[in-house]
């Protein structure tokens, strides 16, 4: 019975998740406008994913236009590449609006901003500071002189395709400069500043572009409503994982729920929810291509912090597990790259789980003193009545027991408590409460 309802309700699940797809889809199918999308965070895979979906939800609607909010501090190459050939090879119109005030376009977003058909950026909003660098371990001289020399040729290429100067846009990579929004317009790397979305759109109305396929195409905003595309659940879910913080987090949580199930086994959840943890840690450093140097000493720091629990090393490992951590903390990511943990972070992780560490070892030390309070030994001090005389030798009723006792002294009649002195074998040895009160006193 258990079973098939738990099959029905599993079916059931699906078949909601199914229709929930299905009118989210059909919803999405019908009408033109402009899109929007928006980008506030690291330039990650999933990021890649969200900004192909919707472009191509764009182009099946013909919508007249693809707006991408944006700001972000870099990211990866592989998706920051990924993106760019996606918005230059585009069947509608794509526009890259910078934005609100304060926001910026380092890095992997200035690559992404040129290459658009329409760059935009809001006031007090900033773009550059491209020069590639390497999201783990430090890259070899020669090896970085080659990727600079690769990205200022590629975004030389994009600023050319786009009709904006490639020589500015060549010095965001090779000497990291980065431009405000009104010297972005003055050097021809943007086309337009726009305080906001509403601006954004009139000053759209009217502009030619040219899309890959060589049409040329007329931004008419007449009559076109804006339509939000924002990032589903799952994608939301894994842009927040796939921060450098929260993956630290994550591993924090992971070490905290693995030690407390080795400590106290048959716990289940500790271990279930510090299992879970880690594979969300793992898949975010693998996302964030993080240094395995820096992975593996966090993982001896684990070793050492378990370990710790069934060795008397006095601390010794405690320590040892303490420094692991806070190295491969600052080496996850190279000191240039702009994904890093907060250093602040880094310091209140490893207190706490020090601290933890230490609470469970006293734990530990406390239970292996207490006194047995299970099995044969745990009857000592215990009050039993007497089933028949006891002249040394007769038989009493402990914890709803029959037992075999000896009475240490005096005799004791049926019926009368006695408290168990102590264990011998499969025999108790009593005595009589009214000599434990005249020792008592």
């Amino acid at each position: 019975m258990f079973k098939a309802t738990l099959r029905f309700s599993y079916i059931l699940f699906l078949a909601v998740i199914l229709a929930i797809v299905f009118v989210s889809s059909g919803a999405n199918a019908g009408s033109s406008g402009i899109e929007v999308l928006q980008v506030d965070g690291t330039i990650v895979p999933v990021v890649t994913d969200y900004i192909n979906r919707g472009i191509s939800q764009a182009e099946s609607k013909g919508s007249t236009a693809c707006i991408i909010e944006l700001n972000t501090p870099g990211g990866l190459l592989d998706s920051t590449e990924e993106i760019v050939q996606r918005i230059l090879n585009a069947k509608v119109p794509i526009v890259v609006y910078v934005s609100p005030s304060g926001a910026w376009a380092a890095s992997a977003g200035t690559f992404i901003t040129i290459a658009a058909h329409v760059a935009v950026m809001a006031p007090g909003t900033s773009i550059g500071a491209a020069h590639p660098v390497s999201v783990g371990e430090e890259m070899p001289e020669e090896q970085a002189k080659k990727v600079t020399e690769y990205s200022a040729a590629w975004i030389r290429s994009i600023a050319e395709m786009r009709g904006r100067d490639p020589e500015q846009a060549e010095l965001a990579v090779t000497e990291s400069k980065s431009f405000t929004a009104a010297e972005a317009l003055e050097c021809n790397l943007i086309d337009l500043q726009a305080d906001d979305l509403e601006s954004l759109v009139a000053q759209l109305d009217g502009r030619k572009v040219t899309l890959a396929s060589g049409e040329e195409v007329i931004i008419d905003i007449t009559g076109q409503a804006l339509s939000r595309n924002e990032m589903n659940g799952i994608e939301r879910f894994l842009h927040v994982i796939s921060d450098p913080n929260i993956a630290y987090i994550l591993l924090t949580l992971a070490t905290i729920g693995l030690i407390t199930e080795i400590s106290n086994p048959g716990m289940i959840f500790p271990g279930v929810a510090g299992g879970l943890s880690l594979l969300m840690a793992f898949y975010s450093l693998g996302v964030l291509d993080a240094y395995w140097g820096g992975i593996l000493l966090i993982l001896l720091a684990f070793g050492l912090f378990i370990g710790e629990l069934f060795t008397p090393t006095f601390g010794i490992l405690t320590a040892g597990g303490a420094a692991s951590l806070v190295i491969g903390s600052l080496i996850l990511f190279s000191s240039s790259s702009p994904l890093e943990i907060n250093r602040g972070l880094i310091a209140g992780v490893t207190i706490l789980i020090v601290a933890f560490v230490i609470f469970v070892i006293g734990a530990v030390v406390r239970g292996q003193r207490r006194k047995v309070a299970t099995g044969a030994e745990g009857l000592v001090g215990k009050v039993a009545i007497a089933q028949t005389s006891l002249d040394p030798k007769g038989t009493v009723l402990v914890e709803g027991e029959h037992w075999a006792a000896r009475v240490d002294g005096g005799k004791v009649e049926p019926g009368e408590e006695v408290i168990v002195a102590k264990v011998e074998g499969l025999k108790l040895v009593v005595s009589k409460k009214k000599l434990i009160k005249r020792r008592k006193r």
